[in-house]
């Protein structure tokens, strides 16, 4: 189909689904589900919202903390050289949204300065709308939105192809690399690209990652040789450099706020901990009694920064949760007496039959708060406390998520207009 008569479906069906009509066509499903946010994040689809540019000092700033700056080469030599013909321009975001790099054709880069596309930008979906950056962190997949897929009119003469680039020590989201330009220069070979660009630049990440492991092994081995008792070295990750003692884990999930000095490390037990050049050297104290956990606090009352804090006799530990594991610990924490796979499938994806998924998310859970969830059903353990904290307007409860159970308890948020 030529662009613009795609063009002109696509507006077809957004006009249906603004107005709470059957469309021409479906959209597409990650288009469908971006657009319900939209809907009922109250985004005007007709109006080019900005919000206020980050100053150069501020770029700067998250330019310097950006892993993202690491692989820049990466994301150059993979896209650049084919931009100027493509009539593209490549932009890095990192993960609140906020440009920091933008690079390409400059009569594109002119065009995207009058959209607002610039260095410093909040291209955070709830700003903008549906687009290649922020609905690629949201959905945290790659995204390619083409014309009247943008949720505001004011984009509909652009297309973009944003990919997801993650950490690969610790999976969490760097930010997105992004090719966008004129409707008339659409590919349908530019997703697949930009994709594979950003799994180069993980890649990247990871040969680093490796060769600061070699470097640490070379410290702590000849420390660990000389050592009584069970200890191991790990990266500031948790990331496991050499062991003596014990069988070996590829990771150990570290305590927030790490410390040098008698630490609970939830796999470990009693350690002590003395800081190593690049990691730590953990050794194993003693048992105690007395060290089960009593209490859970779930944290989600901060969008975007959510945790779960184990508390117990020797100390307390915290973890970082992902979105999907945010929204099943808000299910089990307001479940006491439990839920089934299923249960869990129906209220976390609107279909009961999704299970393996559910059990895989929940296994990856379990092993970062083990002794703390319980299974068959799946529930918090009888003898932990459990304290769920929401965000003061229920509104702003995990405010990206589609799940039935957490729409609901943002109190009927849903309305006319929404995607069926």
């Amino acid at each position: 189909m030529h662009p613009r008569e795609a063009t002109r479906l696509l507006k077809g069906v957004r006009a249906a689904a603004l107005a709470g009509d059957r469309p021409p066509a479906a959209p597409r499903p990650e288009i469908a589900e971006s657009w319900r946010r939209m809907l009922a994040g109250g985004v005007h689809p007709d109006r080019d919202a900005r919000s206020r540019m980050l100053s150069a000092a501020e770029t700067e700033e998250r330019r310097h903390v950006s892993p993202l700056r690491e692989v820049l080469p990466v994301l150059r030599e993979g896209l650049l050289p084919a931009l100027d013909g493509a009539l593209h321009i490549m932009v890095v975001a990192d993960a609140d949204g906020r440009l920091l790099w933008r690079e390409g054709h400059s009569s594109i880069l002119r065009k995207a300065d009058r959209l607002g596309f610039a260095v410093g930008a909040d291209w955070d979906e709830a700003v903008v709308g549906t687009n290649g950056v922020g609905t690629a962190l949201v959905a945290r997949r790659p995204v390619q939105v083409f014309s009247a897929e943008h949720f505001v009119s004011s984009h509909h003469e652009w297309t973009c192809a944003g990919a997801p680039v993650r950490d690969p020590r610790d999976g969490r989201l760097l930010g997105v690399v992004d090719v966008s330009g004129p409707l008339a220069t659409m590919h349908p070979a530019t997703l697949a690209w930009v994709s594979s660009v950003a799994r180069l630049a993980e890649r990247e990440l990871r040969i680093r990652h490796l060769e600061s492991l070699e470097r640490l092994r070379a410290v702590a081995a000849p420390l660990l040789a000389r050592l009584p008792g069970r200890a191991l070295a790990v990266d500031p990750h948790g990331w496991t450099a050499a062991v003596t003692g014990l069988a070996p884990a590829d990771r150990i999930p570290l305590p927030k706020d790490f410390a040098p000095g008698r630490v609970w490390v939830p796999q470990l037990g009693d350690c002590v901990a003395e800081p190593l050049p690049g990691g730590w050297l953990l050794r194993i104290a003693p048992a105690r009694t007395g060290r089960a956990a009593t209490r859970v606090v779930v944290d989600l009352s901060r969008a975007g920064s959510w945790s779960a804090t184990v508390y117990g006799s020797s100390g307390s530990w915290s973890q970082e949760l992902s979105p999907r594991h945010a929204e099943l610990l808000f299910l089990l924490a307001e479940s006491p007496r439990g839920r089934s796979a299923a249960e869990l499938s129906a209220e976390v994806f609107g279909d009961p039959t999704r299970t393996v998924t559910v059990r895989a998310e929940l296994s990856r859970v379990r092993r970062h708060l083990a002794g703390v969830l319980a299974h068959r059903p799946y529930r918090f353990a009888e003898d932990v406390e459990v304290e769920l904290i929401r965000p003061e307007d229920p509104a702003a409860l995990l405010p990206h998520s589609t799940a039935p159970a957490v729409v609901r308890a943002r109190l009927g948020r849903t309305g006319p207009g929404m995607i069926p």
